[in-house]
């Protein structure tokens, strides 16, 4: 919601920002409004989602640390036209961000950066449930019903597959990472390293 005063640009105040989403040009990807500290909770279940989220500090609340490219803040009350334009900005990230993802197609061939590698079926139904999750954490209890739905595997077998999967998609500047007691997540190595990795092969 916004306030508007004659003479004076619409301004966002902090009681009327909640559940309020930017508005942009492009609906394809909707900005977040969450008010901080007071939504910690729901930052953190949209940073978990990769949803691009702008955080409105409450008062003399201290920004926390971004956890990734998708978020930004603004401190309130603020001019509309400020946070419209963190909004923008915003979204132009989020979909560079999407762009940027892996896509798996139906014939299980991996493709990333304009590198191409093909799966066998059971890594390639890992390495879809992998990329429902870009950048977040699977468990390895939703990976074993992934790679293997007509029954679970011994706990070598998804560990072997794994490692598999780690070997082939390398060449396309993917990792997948461990995530001690909780599963594995996929992401694209940052550029520096990926081009140091190929001077060193």
């Amino acid at each position: 919601m916004v306030a508007a005063q004659a003479g004076r640009p619409q301004t966002f105040y902090q009681p009327e920002t909640f559940a309020q989403r930017c508005t942009r040009s492009v609906p394809a990807v909707d900005v977040v409004l969450v008010r901080w500290p007071a939504e910690a909770v729901r930052r953190a279940q949209l940073a978990l989602r990769q949803l691009p989220r702008l955080l409105l500090l409450e008062d003399n609340a201290i920004p926390p640390q971004p956890s990734d490219c998708l978020e930004d803040w603004i401190r309130v009350p603020a001019a509309e036209i400020d946070v419209r334009s963190r909004c923008s900005a915003l979204a132009a990230r989020a979909e560079q961000h999407v762009s940027a993802s892996p896509t798996l197609d139906d014939d299980g061939v991996l493709r990333f950066g304009g590198v191409w590698v093909p799966l066998p079926p059971v890594e390639a139904r890992l390495t879809d449930a992998l990329l429902q999750r870009f950048g977040a954490v699977v468990s390895r209890e939703s990976l074993a019903r992934a790679g293997w739905p007509d029954g679970a595997p011994g706990r070598n077998a998804l560990d072997v597959h794994v490692l598999r999967l780690r070997r082939r998609i390398q060449s396309l500047g993917l990792v997948i990472r461990t995530v001690r007691s909780r599963g594995y997540l996929l992401e694209g190595l940052p550029t520096g390293v990926l081009a140091r990795s190929a001077a060193e092969a």
